[in-house]
């Protein structure tokens, strides 16, 4: 800062030094995502983590729910992460991975829609949104970057996008450890004729039923409604409230 600072008085037509810190290995980095396969790259620590996410389309839009527990290998390393991450009025992005490439992509997302809205004088679709993301993550397969993406949207539409760029459409997506059972729970309610209270039940008690089995996912269920006037958070319940109120209904 100081340096900056004196920068700065030396002359105003003079611009002041910043200092960019160097990437080791930059011409073999570009050569191993450029030419040929990509080859793994190990890390210096394993890297365990858990979540769960949802998504499903109904009639009234499309829900996307997902837990709030970042869990780093058998620990619990913060209880209320935010994992739906709004990047305009009509897209929400449900994140699993690691919380740091997750965080970076959808600031890259966000920043590369708003420029193209800057540029063109119009929104980028669902689809070329996914299609952008997915062209950003192809280059750095094989090198264990870890986000996983759903996008919901106007249409509406549910776009799966996996870290190494793989993008695929349909009506129910579910990732993250505890995914196989917030499956078991959507498929055996989820219909296109649902109303959007019976819709955002079925998307907060699966992911609630992930969380009660799945050890790396919990803390609270967050839950948003995608809908033609946008996107509506709406709610953020603690499990162990809902494990009560559970179970006194059964």
């Amino acid at each position: 800062y100081n340096q900056f600072q004196a920068s700065s008085k030396t002359s105003e037509n003079t611009l002041p030094h910043v200092f960019m810190p160097s990437i080791p290995c930059t011409s073999s980095f570009i050569n191993r995502t450029t030419d040929g396969p990509s080859v793994p790259t190990r890390r210096p620590f394993p890297l365990c983590h858990g979540t769960t996410t949802l998504g499903f389309i109904f009639q009234g839009g499309v829900i996307a729910a997902a837990d709030t527990r970042a869990s780093a290998g058998g620990l619990v390393a913060c209880p209320a992460v935010h994992k739906i991450t709004p990047i305009h009025s009509h897209l929400v992005v449900t994140s699993s991975g690691s919380g740091a490439d997750c965080m970076l992509w959808e600031r890259i997302l966000i920043r590369e829609i708003r420029l193209y809205q800057l540029r063109h004088g119009r929104r980028l679709s669902i689809r070329g949104s996914a299609k952008l993301l997915s062209f950003m993550l192809h280059p750095f397969k094989g090198t264990d970057v870890s986000p996983d993406s759903l996008s919901p949207n106007r249409g509406p539409k549910l776009i799966y996008v996996c870290s190494d760029g793989a993008r695929l459409q349909g009506d129910v997506f579910s990732v993250g450890s505890g995914s196989m059972y917030a499956y078991g729970v959507v498929d055996s309610g989820v219909r296109n004729e649902l109303t959007v209270e019976e819709a955002c039940e079925l998307g907060r008690r699966a992911i609630y039923q992930a969380t009660y089995r799945d050890a790396y996912s919990g803390g609270q269920v967050n839950l948003y409604h995608v809908h033609s006037e946008g996107w509506t958070r709406v709610s953020q319940e603690d499990v162990l409230m809902l494990h009560q109120r559970y179970k006194e209904q059964a």
